[in-house]
């Protein structure tokens, strides 16, 4: 049976060597579906609906000088995929140009001044929960770091017994992605032992609950 090892982080003895503090084994029970969500996260699928295709031109109000010509919708969809890839605005127009030329679509991407202007301004709508409907919850925490003195000696010597980090752990919505629960600890903490307090703080009905393998 495959085995995924995980080494926690070194611990820095007085003599100077580095020992590893202890090593926890995870099994893997299905090495095909494990490698194959590995792989996934490397894919990248994108269209745009005919609802979307329809709406990308503004078709709101006159008003007074100059009239918009994309839709919020456009913008918004701009701004999103500049956000997911880190992209600064220019770079963000011609990635919006090479996809609406992939899917062969007879429309134009907003230019950078014009996302630049319009993204001020931008009334994002966010999904949201209906009360009477039962949700998936999934479960995940990330890594905190604290920062206070001692933060000079990290960058100039690469450790301190200072560095410190706290964990966030999220209840999200699987079907909105809205979060729903959370909870913060120590760093040492695991997934598990903070399903029954995100629980807690969550009114909805909670049909199914998921998280990582570890």
């Amino acid at each position: 049976m495959p085995k995924v090892s995980y080494i926690s982080p070194s611990s820095k003895p007085s003599g100077g060597s580095t020992r590893p503090r202890s090593s926890v084994v995870y099994r893997v029970k299905n090495w095909s579906s494990y490698e194959e969500g590995l792989k996934q996260r490397g894919s990248l699928t994108v269209w745009f609906s005919p609802e979307a295709i329809s709406a990308w031109r503004y078709q709101g109000p006159l008003q007074r000088g100059g009239q918009f010509y994309y839709s919020d919708l456009a913008i918004e969809t701009a701004l999103t995929l500049r956000l997911v890839y880190h992209l600064p605005l220019r770079q963000t127009e011609a990635f919006v140009e090479s996809l609406l030329g992939l899917m062969e679509l007879d429309l134009s991407a907003p230019d950078h001044s014009t996302l630049s202007r319009r993204q001020g301004d931008l009334q994002v709508e966010l999904p949201t929960r209906p009360t009477q409907e039962s949700i998936h919850v999934v479960v995940d925490s990330s890594g905190l770091k604290v920062y206070a003195e001692g933060e000079w000696k990290v960058r100039q010597h690469g450790w301190s017994v200072r560095r410190t980090w706290r964990k966030l752990h999220l209840g999200v919505n699987e079907a909105t992605g809205e979060i729903v629960a959370e909870t913060l600890t120590e760093k040492s903490v695991d997934d598990a032992s903070q399903v029954a307090p995100l629980l807690g703080q969550i009114d909805a009905e909670v049909a199914r609950l998921g998280g990582d393998g570890s």
